[in-house]
């Protein structure tokens, strides 16, 4: 089965996606500004940031427009997205579907020997990175929803091998398993990031979100709410070498971990959810904890305090940023691209509930500024930048999309 690209009637820029937000009724949309004007939820409760910058950064100044060209639709929950060295792209869904999409919008039947999932509410299939040296090794690597009996399951990481006529993979082996397995159906994580070495990746992984197993981040002997090294073969613990911790956890206090990338400057960056408010940016450090859920920003989704309701405690880090309400961030990635010259090292980050590409300008490890790009597009899941300098989106939605974000046209016609 194949579908084909189709082009918007018109390529939509920054404003004419905000005009059909606010048609649409998307709340915070209609105004390009709204998100930094809106009062955050922890003024309820007298919560005030640790340091100026930490939330609610100026607005980054200076209009530019994209155009959008949704290149494929109709996949269900898309969640992973990774380009091949040729150009096209591995699309993750959720149900456990693993599919290759060209930029022309020609797009593959599932590909077989993946393990079974539980896609449960937000389980199933979740991130996919490709090998390094893909064009000799043609390695893959995911994460997924592992059942594990009596409605228990847990993240795992597994790898293969892209068979050469792509219909298949092949050398199928799970690596990892996050441990102890819950009867919940929420809050699994889990990016993956290679270390700079090649040899080793990074998981980001959530609590599972019930009170109970979410104490669990703050336990050295759970992988629970933790990030962990691990070699990307074998499964090989090359934690931080905290005592007393499991040997491949890299740092702890962890909520739900949905966008990772390493930085410009050479670190492990991590974003993820808050309760009510509170989602997080986090530049990664090995051995730290970052404090769920003894600290955070935000309320209970019931309302009232989270614990003793501190945001700062001796010991724990505080987020390098945090936005409060929350626009439900999810993948992440470094602008390094040719197409857009004033984004270099800026962070894009996908919203979920805000519909949108957040783009954050950084200096010196701190941010600095803050903007909102494509607004309306969809639930964004996952951005990447093109090998031409283009970013693509999915939109994490029943029928979702596969999105092609790109300068518009200076000729007047966009």
């Amino acid at each position: 089965m194949t579908r084909t690209a189709r082009p918007l009637p018109k390529p939509r820029t920054i404003s004419s996606a905000i005009a059909l937000a606010a048609s649409l009724g998307l709340a915070g949309a209609a105004v390009a500004q709204d998100f930094n004007e809106v009062a955050p939820h922890g003024a309820e409760v007298g919560q005030t940031p640790a340091f100026e910058g930490q939330t609610r950064a100026p607005v980054l100044e200076g209009d530019v427009d994209l155009a959008q060209e949704i290149i494929v639709e109709g996949l269900e929950h898309p969640w992973g997205l990774a380009e091949l060295p040729d150009g096209r792209w591995l699309v993750s869904e959720r149900p456990g579907r693993l599919r290759i999409i060209t930029t022309e919008g020609e797009m593959s039947e599932p590909i077989e020997g993946l393990p079974e999932v539980d896609a449960r509410d937000q389980g199933g299939l979740h991130e996919i990175v490709v090998a390094p040296d893909f064009e000799e090794s043609r390695r893959i690597w995911w994460t997924y929803a592992e059942p594990r009996g009596n409605d228990e399951n847990g993240t795992a990481v597994a790898t293969g091998v892209l068979s050469e006529d792509e219909t298949s993979l092949e050398e199928v082996e799970r690596i990892w398993q996050q441990q102890p397995a819950w009867a919940s159906t929420k809050h699994f994580g889990a990016r993956i990031v290679f270390d700079e070495d090649g040899e080793h990746i990074f998981v980001g992984l959530g609590e599972r979100s019930d009170p109970e197993p979410r104490e669990y981040a703050q336990d050295p002997q759970s992988t629970l709410g933790k990030i962990i090294r691990i070699n990307a073969l074998t499964g090989e613990a090359a934690g931080a070498g905290i005592e007393g911790a499991l040997p491949e956890i890299w740092s702890m206090g962890h909520r739900n971990i949905q966008g990772a990338a390493m930085g410009p400057d050479g670190v492990l960056w991590m974003n993820e959810h808050g309760p009510r408010g509170g989602d997080e940016l986090n530049r990664i450090e090995a051995g730290l904890n970052y404090g769920w859920p003894v600290i955070t920003y935000g309320l209970e989704y019931a309302g009232g305090e989270v614990n003793e309701g501190l945001t700062a405690q001796e010991g724990m880090e505080q987020p390098v940023y945090y936005w409060d309400p929350s626009p439900a961030i999810s993948g992440m990635t470094f602008y390094d691209g040719e197409m857009f010259a004033d984004w270099q090292g800026d962070a894009l980050i996908g919203g979920l509930q805000s519909n949108d590409i957040i783009r954050l300008r950084m200096e010196d490890g701190q941010v600095v500024g803050e903007a909102r790009h494509v607004q309306g597009v969809g639930r964004v899941r996952q951005v990447q930048v093109a090998s031409d300098g283009a970013l693509m989106l999915i939109t994490d939605e029943e029928e979702g999309a596969l999105v092609r974000v790109s300068l518009a046209e200076e000729d007047g016609d966009a």
